[in-house]
């Protein structure tokens, strides 16, 4: 690997801890906080979005809500760990949009990780009336996954631009 290669990787992967630490930081901080003012039925009015308390003991859409916490928690804890390999292996080849969303990918599953671990359940504070509740981690999972979307055009177009003749 040439020098410029190495810097690269660093950086890509600077950028992937970067975003996984402030990301992650964010929800686990946000969750308590969450918890403790919607505690006892309060609800807050923000108009399109509302902030209320609900738990989920399943995984998206409450579905497993019957399966085991530990059996949860341990896949859950497996796949989590998996997108955190793959994104650090593939950092250094990837593009900058990629490396953010597989950082909010992995931020997003590692904060609901350590959420269940506490007491066998997700907290969940963001209702939209339309939309099951969700959380900030969940919000992290999905723009993850739209920028990874985003990052295969962009990265498609870019390729095919430089193997034009």
């Amino acid at each position: 690997m040439t020098g410029t290669a190495i810097s690269r990787a660093r950086r890509s992967r600077r950028l992937l801890l970067v975003v996984v630490a402030g990301l992650l930081a964010v929800a686990l901080v946000v969750d308590p906080l969450a918890r403790q003012a919607l505690a006892g039925g309060r609800s807050i009015d923000l108009e399109v979005l509302q902030l209320r308390l609900a738990y989920n003991t399943g995984v998206a859409f409450s579905m497993g809500d019957h399966v085991p916490s530990p059996v949860l928690l341990t896949v859950t804890g497996l796949i989590t760990a998996a997108i955190a390999v793959y994104a650090w292996r593939t950092a250094p080849a990837s593009s900058w949009l990629t490396v953010v969303g597989l950082a909010a990918l992995f931020a997003g599953a590692a904060a609901n990780v350590v959420d269940r671990t506490l007491d066998g359940r997700v907290t969940d504070y963001l209702h939209t009336g339309w939309f099951p509740t969700f959380n900030l981690a969940d919000t992290f999972l999905t723009c993850g996954v739209a920028l990874l979307l985003v990052s295969l055009f962009v990265d498609a177009r870019t390729e095919a631009k430089e193997s034009a003749p």
